[in-house]
């Protein structure tokens, strides 16, 4: 149990921090919503959501025998018609969020890599699962479907005439996300370990 509180802290943090990044972009940008909103902070009480936050990575760690956390925090909200950079604003704000992610990966992967010989191996432990979780928090939201931020860059890249498969993904999302959560993680795993063999090393 212990082990599967230090990941739901792991993961809580770094859901955060994906949140803030957005919120952070979309005020580079011109709009200041997430501001007003209190939500350019890193106090978990302004983020939390109990379903996405607590309920469901204590779930998914109990069901995979400690395997998968994953969860999310509320989202940051921001006006779409506030953003400067036009079609691309969306698209720029939803990639801050994967980016911060795959930044942290980074960032632990170096005490990974530099810090085997002098670091304590509960340290060196700590840092491969945040390096993992963030790789995956990243990978996961990267995913081209509504409404997770892969969405938002693949809208701004489709021709006007596709417009219609937008209206039908923003339509039928909630089963297109559904599904992809019950069976799409062998799909979106392969991505997440080579992405874990690279920055951590086989």
């Amino acid at each position: 149990m212990e082990n599967a509180i230090i990941q739901i802290i792991i993961l809580i943090m770094s859901v955060i921090l994906h949140e803030v990044s957005h919120g952070y972009a979309a005020e580079y940008l011109g709009d200041s919503t997430a501001r007003y909103a209190g939500r350019l902070t890193l106090n978990p009480l302004s983020h939390l959501d109990l379903f996405g936050s607590i309920i469901l990575p204590l779930f998914m760690y109990i069901s995979t025998a400690g395997a998968l956390v994953f969860g999310w925090a509320k989202p940051v909200p921001y006006n779409p018609y506030n953003l400067r950079a036009g079609k691309w604003g969306p698209a720029i704000v939803a990639l801050a969020g994967p980016s911060a992610n795959l930044l942290l990966a980074i960032i632990f992967s170096l005490f990974v890599r530099l810090g085997s010989a002098s670091l304590p191996d509960s340290f060196l432990s700590l840092a491969g699962t945040v390096v993992i979780i963030n790789i995956l928090l990243a990978v996961f939201n990267l995913v081209p479907i509504p409404p997770l931020d892969g969405s938002k860059l693949l809208f701004a890249l489709l021709p006007a005439r596709f417009h219609n498969l937008e209206n039908f993904l923003n339509r039928y999302q909630l089963f297109i996300l559904l599904f992809l959560l019950f069976f799409g993680w062998r799909i979106i795993s392969v991505p997440v370990t080579l992405l874990s063999r690279l920055l951590l090393g086989s």
